[in-house]
């Protein structure tokens, strides 16, 4: 279940000056669970219907605050237009520190998961009119944040639908590689958000709709076709898709694809 929406701290971006992003609504916010200021990005359908409510699309950032060196998908998401022909909404937090979607075992402000699901979210479903039920809820990443939308989903599938992945370090067995080991912390607390045992673990809820999405690889092709023959052992219900292989990067080609097959309805 998610949390109450407590210790949030949200101003909309200022209309001119740094921050501000034509067509995206930006909201400054300080928790505890994050260093400093953050923000969450909203992208809304242009015209929105009233008293509809719409599913959401969290777009996961692979770095921290609102660098950009692997692109912007909110960015990519908006020159898509994805938001009107798929009629979402999209959302896109900052973290403080690179993100992993972890809570660091003893350090307060790299809460990474419970900043996501105590503040994020809640403030999304309490401001915009988004389909707060678990089917309205989905994840896009690629990379780090790739595995974060599997860790988020398995270890809470009661709170959201549907992740995608493209190009991720899925099979990563030990935290320290790609800056992992200042968020995860020790060995013990990187073993509850290890994507294999989660996905292990979980098989059996996993089994009837495809609910895990896996496409495309720029990097990690070995990782991803690993995940693949692991879920298939499992009885995993997945989509998967082995390639094209494009750029590591946001703007390369690939979110279309994975943002439709997250809002494509049950077969």
């Amino acid at each position: 279940m998610l949390a109450t929406l407590s210790v949030l701290l949200a101003l909309g971006a200022p209309e001119s000056g740094p921050g501000a992003e034509p067509g995206i609504n930006g909201h400054y916010v300080k928790s505890p669970y994050q260093d400093g200021t953050t923000r969450i990005r909203v992208l809304l359908p242009d015209t929105l219907e009233k008293g509809k409510k719409y599913p959401v699309v969290y777009v996961l950032p692979v770095e921290a605050e609102l660098e950009s060196k692997y692109g912007d998908g909110l960015k990519e998401v908006k020159k898509l237009d994805l938001h009107n022909g798929l009629k979402a909404i999209f959302v896109a937090p900052t973290f403080s520190h690179l993100p992993w979607y972890a809570d660091h075992p003893t350090k307060a402000d790299v809460r990474q998961e419970a900043y996501f699901l105590k503040v994020v979210v809640p403030f999304v479903e309490k401001t915009y009119p988004a389909k707060a039920e678990t089917s309205g809820r989905l994840l896009l990443g690629f990379s780090k944040s790739g595995w974060g939308a599997y860790s988020l989903l398995l270890r809470n599938p009661d709170v959201f639908g549907r992740a995608a992945a493209w190009d991720a370090p899925l099979m990563m067995e030990k935290p320290g590689q790609y800056g992992s080991g200042d968020i995860f912390g020790t060995a013990d607390n990187f073993a509850g958000y290890r994507i294999t045992k989660l996905l292990e673990d979980n098989a059996t809820k996993f089994q009837k709709e495809p609910r895990l999405i896996l496409t495309g690889y720029g990097a990690f092709r070995d990782h991803h076709k690993r995940a693949h023959e692991l879920m298939d052992k499992l009885k995993i219900a997945h989509e998967y898709r082995d390639g094209p292989a494009l750029k590591h990067d946001w703007h390369s080609g690939w979110v279309k694809e994975a943002a439709e097959l997250l809002l494509a309805k049950p077969k």
